[in-house]
């Protein structure tokens, strides 16, 4: 009897122990000047896992927190972010948020790897928020960066789009969604479309090389796309766009969150008519080929969080993405087809004061396929034939860790392994990389910040390679200065590597000798920051050397030695009648450098009564070297780009107007053929669009749509077969509706 009131007395004690060791922090958010409750404001604990979103009263509530001493933040966009130190279970608090008409307080992690506010970035970073997206009324990611940042471009054709940036073709721009590569190309250029907009919270845009901390391809730069997990405890968003030529776009989302479980899913459909510049080609001839073509699209992303612990969380994620053009059988044999699938799991562990491992595992495919819509040599109407594929695998750890306020320090292992079966240029071949990076983030004074940082590669066949990098920033008042210096580097493409395929009257052939192709980029910034106004200025100068490119000889032109011992190899590997009509032979190689000098700038303002006006302009003077010493414009640069971007907003009761008009404008696309130049002519666009809010409730939004693009029907209406400065097909006129609920 004893041992029984006494095991009582020992369980009841480790109840009353362990509700003891259990707080409780409640509270609302509210706007500090109007005092009205801000919803949807994140509120969560420092160092922690723990977190939530304020409801539509502004209400928040944080329970089951083990007892210590905690920094509660509380953050909204176009809000000023508030800390406050918590001890103890706290009821009723009252937090103030400070309006923000220009969000520099919003967290950035791409230029550094480790978390900065926009404005303190030691690593000049720009940023496109969903709420620009949303109010620019834009569904794609070509759009988006079209429309908003100025230093990209791009040019279509039926193989997809051509992304430049500051004057670099797009294998050397790298982008990630939430750091991970978006790989998978056709004919050099990512499938953009794969990119599902309906649940981005921000693109994070770093100029320059990002090699140090991104490995290969970030020369020109880095667009890492950072996807929102919502705090609310149910949220689903129906969000439908209905635009001319068919243009339709249908996107789903439903996320739960609970204290410790997230489930993330979405799901996006898009689909539009295809239309042509002009039905005659080059020679006044009719033709059914168009640069546009009909397609349909799908997108499904699960991700689902386990937070065990206040400081261990977990994810796993996988997507899938199909898409198929409808090209008319009187211009085509085929439809391309493609289809991708990715997976990934990954681990953070926070050690206290600002540190925190992460581990991660990513793996990405693509594929490209011919579905025929004629009988072509041994494929009937409705076959498939596979024409790529690519696989590729990363394994990252990376190690965050803040000694003192003074040093920060990033250290990181990483294993990537790129596969890739082309069977038409006889490649099914993999290659590996290895690295180790390091930085380190030195505070030297109150307001001067030092970034150093050094990743080593070992590259399987381009062998030991490293890229430095290395930043200031001097804060003086309202301005900030920064200085920054950065070794881009650049493996060599596995199609540069192995390919080897006959095509018309070229045979093109890899090289397993190719050497990374590296960069040198320097770049100065000055920046003027307040509550209404902020300005910056970016010069730079970005030199590559050891570019890639394929080296075209005439079989004429050759010894007879040379020449034979081609045909010979080419005839085993196609047959003696295809290598019949050979008549080039073009190998990658080392062969050209690039300079590339420009200047950015950037400028964002409140007007007061609602009214915003930001834009941007981008100079980039392009050029290469070849193999002979000519210097020339590199293909597909743009010298002047622009933006403009003004808005109102305005709010009655339960009802918000938002306008918005934003115009782009640029000057030729460079580009020659057999030393004829092609160029793109320079051309404006300029769009309005309109979102009404209405607050139904507490929990349930509608907010309708209209707009009308290309207002003043600027069209690029040459022959079919040009090098087209626009593929818009004029002014066109959109409706939109999006539902919102969230518990």
């Amino acid at each position: 009897m004893k041992k029984r009131c006494l095991l009582t007395i020992l369980l009841g004690g480790c109840v009353v122990m362990n509700s003891l060791a259990q707080i409780t922090l409640s509270g609302r958010v509210i706007n500090a000047e109007t005092g009205k409750p801000v919803s949807g404001a994140s509120v969560r604990l420092e160092q922690t896992t723990m977190g939530c979103a304020t409801n539509s009263k502004g209400e928040f509530l944080l329970k089951d927190v083990k007892e210590g001493k905690y920094v509660l933040r509380a953050s909204c966009l176009n809000y000023t972010a508030v800390t406050q130190k918590v001890a103890g279970s706290k009821t009723n608090m009252l937090i103030k948020l400070p309006s923000s008409y220009i969000n520099l307080d919003q967290v950035v992690i791409t230029g550094t790897g480790t978390h900065h506010k926009l404005k303190e970035t030691p690593v000049p970073i720009e940023v496109i928020s969903a709420t620009d997206i949303k109010k620019a009324g834009v569904t794609d990611f070509q759009s988006a960066m079209t429309m908003l940042q100025p230093s990209l471009s791009f040019s279509s054709n039926a193989m997809g789009s051509y992304l430049m940036m500051n004057g670099l073709s797009n294998k050397y721009v790298l982008i990630l969604i939430n750091g991970k590569k978006l790989t998978g190309d056709t004919s050099n250029n990512i499938d953009l479309s794969r990119i599902d907009m309906n649940n981005i919270k921000r693109i994070e845009v770093l100029k320059g090389a990002g090699s140090a901390l991104y490995g290969s391809d970030a020369i020109a730069g880095v667009i890492n796309i950072i996807t929102d997990n919502p705090k609310n405890l149910l949220t689903v968003t129906s969000d439908t766009r209905f635009e001319e030529y068919g243009q339709f776009t249908q996107g789903v989302s439903a996320d739960v969150t609970t204290k410790k479980f997230g489930s993330y899913t979405s799901y996006r459909h898009q689909q539009a008519h295809g239309w042509q510049q002009n039905s005659l080609d080059e020679d006044g001839e009719p033709t059914a080929k168009s640069n546009t073509s009909a397609f349909n699209a799908n997108i499904v992303n699960q991700k689902f969080t386990f937070d065990p612990t206040t400081k261990l969380s977990l994810y796993t994620e996988a997507g899938y993405y199909n898409r198929l053009t409808d090209r008319p059988v009187a211009g085509y044999d085929y439809n391309l087809a493609y289809d991708s699938y990715n997976l990934g799991v990954g681990a953070k562990y926070l050690l206290g004061n600002s540190s925190y491992l992460n581990f991660d595992v990513a793996n990405d495919n693509y594929e490209t396929d011919y579905k025929y819509l004629v009988e072509s040599g041994n494929y009937e109407p409705g076959d498939k034939n596979m024409i790529k594929r690519q696989h590729y695998y990363n394994v990252n750890l990376k190690g965050v860790f803040k000694h003192s306020d003074y040093f920060k320090s990033v250290l990181g292992l990483e294993y990537v392994n790129e596969a890739l079966n082309r069977p038409d240029a006889s490649v099914d071949k993999n290659v590996y990389t290895g690295a180790f990076y390091a930085q380190e983030e030195i505070n030297l004074l109150k307001d001067l910040q030092a970034i150093v940082g050094i990743r080593y590669i070992h590259h399987e066949t381009a062998g030991n390679n490293f890229a430095p990098k290395a930043s200031l920033m001097y804060k003086l008042s309202h301005f900030n200065f920064r200085a920054s210096y950065s070794g881009g580097f650049r493996a060599p493409g596995l199609d540069e590597l192995y390919y080897y395929m006959l095509k018309s009257t070229t045979l093109t052939a890899g090289s397993s000798d190719l050497k990374a192709e590296k960069s040198n980029y320097g770049s100065l910034n000055a920046e003027y920051v307040s509550n209404c106004f902020t300005a910056s200025v970016t010069a730079y100068i970005n030199s590559i050397d050891d570019m890639i490119n394929g080296e075209s000889l005439l079989l004429s032109a050759m010894s007879d030695e040379e020449r034979q011992a081609i045909i010979n190899e080419a005839t085993a590997a196609f047959g003696k009648q295809a290598t019949d009509k050979m008549k080039t032979y073009k190998q990658y190689r080392n062969l050209d450098r690039a300079l590339v000098k420009g200047v950015d700038a950037n400028l964002s303002a409140y007007l007061g009564y609602g009214f915003t006006l930001g834009g941007g302009y981008s100079f980039a003077y392009a050029r290469g070297k070849d193999q002979e010493g000519n210097w020339a414009n590199i293909e597909r640069s743009i010298r002047h780009t622009a933006s403009v971007i003004g808005n109102w907003v305005h709010t009655w009761n339960n009802y918000q107007l938002n306008l918005n008009l934003n115009g782009r404008m640029q000057s030729k696309r460079f580009q020659q053929s057999s030393g004829v130049d092609e160029s793109a002519p320079g051309f404006g666009l300029w769009n309005l669009n309109t979102r009404h809010t209405f607050d139904c409730g507490k929990s349930f939004i509608v907010e309708p749509g209209f707009g009308v693009n290309n207002i003043f029907d600027y069209k690029d209406d040459r022959p079919y077969g040009v090098n087209y400065a626009t593929l818009t097909p004029g002014r066109t006129v959109y409706v939109s509706l999006l539902l919102k609920f969230k518990q």
